[in-house]
């Protein structure tokens, strides 16, 4: 669709709106920016968009206001079943997402990776193999740049590396991979998506327009990609950790394999990589299927593995102090993310965990304590629920925290040497910090400021 004189209106003022605003400014577009906390000054909104151009309106939305906008552009952030949402659909405006709006000037081709865990380090690794053998490879989202501030970059010989959300994917329509992956659906976001069923649906989405020639990777251990497979239109490629699949990557004992149903062949050792942990695992051999299927050679996909180190916040090891190892998985914002990162621990563990309620259980994240948590430090708003939950499996060596200062304080005192520290939350960073990233940095601040 070409833009150029269209009224766009962008709802949020965050870093995603701006970003749109950005590109809009760029195509030609006669922008609104628009966020309805009546709280925010326009001033502040100013600065953030520093020399773009955008009629702000900040408040009410009126229906004289939707009687001037040919498009709605809403962030991440905003619901597709928000009152204000709704209200432009029943007006005949078209809604675009983020992705919807950058995928309408990319001129390359895209791999998109999306899935409950793993989306950052596997956009990461996938990233870096694509860029050593095409240099105008652009990787977006939260390890990146955003995908709206990299588009106008592209060209018909680029690649894009996308990770993206389900919150992103709930306002895609004619967006178009050429190669796309589906890590995993586990339980997340229930608050907004409500049921598994929407969620998985919405997942799913990232393959919606690929067609029989292009691919689809996906967990062959994950049940909700074992129903999806009958709907896909892609070729479907395969990755396990636990068995040998028709087609795709799996690991065997200590090597990870490729077959092409025909061949099968050993591509490395698990003991020759940086990353640790089964879930790891399944993220190389999701890379290792996407990257072939891109054309990339065996031995550039391999030395690139081998180069890898893990993303920052993701069981990322940040030091040791009186003999005690300290791991940051501040990005654990879920209790499957944080259970692959308690079965990727060798030493007895102190947790730290809880957050932002998110309308999860924690009855699985509590049961992967066994033989790897000896203790338990809560901080935030579900440490009362998450406490509830371990008193319901016997789980009662645990304590309290008001702040990550009094949380470091605790560690401290509290593990012996030889064991190690774990922050791996299970729950979202919001009410207490900004955002996973801050979490996380203000953890390894504070460990590092240990004797």
């Amino acid at each position: 669709m070409d833009l150029k004189n269209k009224k766009v209106m962008v709802v949020g003022t965050g870093i995603s709106g701006i970003g749109a605003v950005n590109l809009l400014n760029k195509v030609g577009a006669d922008c609104i920016l628009y966020d309805c906390n009546d709280k925010l000054k326009v001033e502040d909104v100013e600065n953030k968009l520093g020399f773009n151009k955008a009629e702000i309106i900040i408040g009410e939305c009126s229906d004289e206001l939707i009687k001037r906008v040919d498009l709605l552009v809403i962030s991440p952030g905003v619901p597709i079943d928000s009152e204000l949402v709704i209200r432009f659909k029943e007006a005949g405006v078209e809604v675009w997402g983020e992705i919807e709006l950058a995928y309408n000037y990319d001129k390359g081709q895209i791999i998109a990776i999306t899935g409950t865990n793993g989306k950052t380090t596997t956009t990461a690794l996938v990233g870096q193999i694509m860029k050593a053998y095409n240099e105008k490879t652009f990787v977006v989202g939260n390890i990146g740049r955003s995908y709206t501030g990299e588009v106008l970059n592209t060209s018909k010989d680029s690649v894009t590396v996308a990770e993206i959300s389900s919150f992103q994917l709930e306002t895609t329509k004619n967006f178009h991979p050429r190669v796309s992956a589906i890590l995993n659906i586990t339980p997340d976001h229930l608050n907004r998506h409500h049921t598994m069923e929407c969620y998985a649906e919405t997942k799913e989405r990232v393959a919606l327009m690929q067609n029989k020639d292009e691919v689809c990777v996906l967990n062959y251990e994950d049940e909700w990609l074992q129903d999806f497979k009958k709907n896909c239109k892609a070729k479907i490629v395969w990755f396990s950790s636990k068995r040998k699949v028709e087609v795709g990557a799996y690991v065997d004992g200590d090597m990870i394999h490729y077959t092409d149903g025909v061949n099968d062949k050993e591509f490395l050792n698990v003991h020759d990589m940086r990353l640790l942990g089964v879930h790891n695992y399944e993220n190389v051999c999701a890379a290792i299927a996407m990257t072939k299927a891109m054309g990339v050679p065996d031995d550039v996909i391999i030395r690139e593995i081998k180069n890898f180190r893990a993303v920052e916040h993701r069981i990322e090891y940040v030091a040791t102090k009186s003999g005690v190892d300290y791991y940051n998985d501040s990005k654990g914002t879920n209790t499957d993310a944080a259970i692959k990162a308690i079965e990727a621990m060798v030493k007895p563990t102190i947790l730290i965990a809880g957050g932002y309620d998110k309308g999860v259980e924690f009855d699985d994240y509590i049961k992967a304590f066994k033989g790897k948590v000896r203790f338990m430090v809560l901080l935030g708003q579900t440490s009362q629920m998450i406490a509830d939950t371990a008193n319901k499996y016997g789980f009662t060596d645990y304590v309290f925290a008001n702040s990550m200062e009094e949380v470091v304080d605790i560690c401290a005192k509290t593990a012996k040497e030889g064991e190690a520290v774990l922050l791996s939350p299970a729950c979202a960073s919001w009410g207490m910090f900004d955002n996973y990233e801050q979490r996380g940095r203000i953890f390894k601040d504070l460990v590092n400021k240990l004797p």
